[in-house]
């Protein structure tokens, strides 16, 4: 995506921390460096994160998503971690948001001051956001996770653990999702199509 969004580049590039999401990602580490990346794909940074906070009583904030997705995800993780303090909110669904917009969502979230704020409104939007408005949010931690939090809602079924270990994960979420990837597979071939050129040397490896 960062090939064909020079913004989105330069935000991945200055974000503080990239994690890996994506099989073809550690592939490509392995081909071209020989070294493989440890893997810590949306689902297990969000329970790294959420286990922590109920360790600590440490305050939780969901931005994305629909409100009955967002009271999905409030129902469960009281049940699940009852020390943590959740708010949530659910930002209009446009393509670009407006200043009121943005500014409505940096109150709600600096009122309630949350040790985390989990964005959720699919790449690369979330991500743009979330480094946009970062020095103005009052927070430790920003963490854009995406489709957890339907996994997490429920609204879509979660994929079982075992694929993340096996890496086929992406296999499975072709079955549950396929628009996902019919959305993607441009993308994906982009993908791969660079990863040669730089087997093959004829282009240098970029830094993200």
């Amino acid at each position: 995506m960062t090939v064909k969004d020079p913004e989105f580049r330069q935000v991945l590039k200055k974000t503080d921390y990239l994690v890996l999401d994506g099989v073809y990602f550690a592939l490509a580490s392995i081909l071209l460096m020989g070294r493989n990346i440890k893997k810590n794909q949306g689902p297990e940074v969000f329970k790294h994160f959420i286990k922590r906070l109920d360790k600590t009583s440490g305050k939780a904030f969901f931005l994305g998503s629909s409100e009955d997705v967002l009271a999905k995800i409030k129902e469960r993780a009281m049940k699940e971690y009852p020390t943590v303090l959740i708010e949530t909110f659910s930002p209009p669904f446009k393509k670009e948001f407006s200043e009121e917009d943005n500014m409505e969502m940096i109150s709600k979230i600096n009122e309630f001051q949350p040790n985390v704020v989990f964005v959720g409104m699919t790449a690369p939007k979330q991500e743009k956001w979330s480094f946009l408005h970062r020095e103005k949010l009052d927070c430790n931690l920003i963490i854009s996770i995406g489709n957890v939090f339907d996994w997490y809602a429920g609204t879509q079924k979660e994929i079982h653990p075992i694929w993340f270990q096996l890496r086929l994960a992406w296999l499975i979420r072709i079955f549950y999702r396929p628009e996902i990837f019919r959305r993607n597979i441009g993308n994906q071939m982009l993908f791969f199509w660079h990863l040669l050129l730089m087997i093959l040397r004829i282009k240098k490896q970029p830094t993200i």
